[in-house]
């Protein structure tokens, strides 16, 4: 029924492989490079209520390109009854993300998809490698005193070596906020360089916690002083805040990630987390993605979702294309 479809979306044919970005090495620190960084909140807000609107994603297409976000998932649990066997069944969600005989009636084959990694406390970290051993699916780590991030420095970087000790490929760490809410850029610079170095050959995404950083301007001069000391991934929030991840403060930041390509020639992944929970709007975030930064950012090497629920959703609008029928939430667990 999908194979034409779903395979473009997944495999992109008649286009050769995008290779894997390089990582960022970040430069020198230049506040030069905030001069005359200002926000046009009337004109971001127009721009991101046009996302949904604008490009009309329907059908076979609708179900290819939600094929695609599953492989673009972070999936997540970082909740404070978490145990080894939830995390265990989290990991086995993510090898098999859907049924087989939804992959068959939309033309794909057993096992063909799963989720971009499995994101977990520091705790969980073995457990995560241990269960997702030969699957390719990276394990990310939450560090630095997630969610708030107001360890002691040198406790923050041990806690991102003993993650990466553990086997963690990717370090999702969390910003000290009062730099950006002072203007302490200098800080914030140095503060996301020893994370990075203590990452080692781990990629670094770095969490600007938008909820609580309040203005879009912030959110900017965050972003960019984030990707001068080398994260590779700028992602908006814990999943913890009172308000997380929204369309306005993501188009500043891929905004923010298209400057910084400009300057540098580096390629910055992004990732939305916190509130992204129906199909509907991870294809709007797609839809960010493609239109603002470009084809390469629909793939998992620069776009993730962080998101529990959300797997659940995409399974039933995929049912119900196959089906016609919508199912319950129960029938597609998570963990």
């Amino acid at each position: 029924m999908l194979e034409t479809a779903s395979k473009s979306i997944v495999a992109w044919p008649g286009k050769p492989p995008v290779p894997a970005p390089a990582r960022n090495p970040g430069v020198p620190f230049d506040l030069a490079w905030l001069d005359g960084l200002r926000v046009n909140l009337a004109a971001v807000s127009r721009r991101a209520a046009t996302l949904g609107t604008r490009r009309a994603v329907k059908k076979d297409a609708q179900a290819a390109w939600l094929l695609k976000a599953i492989t673009c998932i972070d999936l997540t649990t970082l909740s404070g009854d978490d145990t080894h066997a939830r995390v265990e069944r989290l990991c086995a969600k993510a090898r098999r993300p859907l049924r087989d005989d939804l992959l068959d009636a939309l033309g794909m084959p057993p096992a063909s998809i799963k989720t971009g990694a499995v994101c977990v406390y520091h705790r969980y970290v073995k457990t995560a490698v241990h269960a997702l051993e030969g699957s390719g699916i990276p394990v990310a780590a939450v560090s630095t005193g997630f969610p708030a991030g107001l360890n002691p420095h040198d406790l923050k970087l041990r806690e991102i070596e003993t993650s990466v000790k553990d086997g963690a490929s990717e370090i999702d760490i969390v910003v000290t906020r009062e730099h950006v809410l002072t203007g302490n850029w200098q800080a914030l610079y140095d503060e996301m360089r020893d994370f990075r170095a203590a990452c080692g050959d781990a990629h670094v995404k770095a969490i600007l916690g938008t909820g609580d950083i309040r203005t879009l301007s912030n959110i900017a001069k965050a972003s960019m002083i984030c990707m001068m000391a080398g994260a590779d991934f700028i992602k908006t929030s814990t999943g913890k805040e009172s308000v997380n991840a929204t369309l306005d403060v993501s188009l500043v930041m891929v905004r923010m990630i298209r400057e910084y390509l400009a300057r540098t020639g580096v390629m910055i992944g992004f990732k939305p987390a916190g509130g992204v929970s129906t199909a509907k709007t991870a294809l709007e975030y797609q839809i960010l993605m493609k239109e603002e930064l470009g084809r390469e950012w629909l793939e998992p090497d620069l776009f993730r979702i962080g998101a529990s629920s959300l797997l659940a959703d995409i399974e039933r609008q995929l049912e119900h294309h196959v089906s016609g029928r919508y199912s319950a939430f129960n029938r597609h667990p998570v963990a």
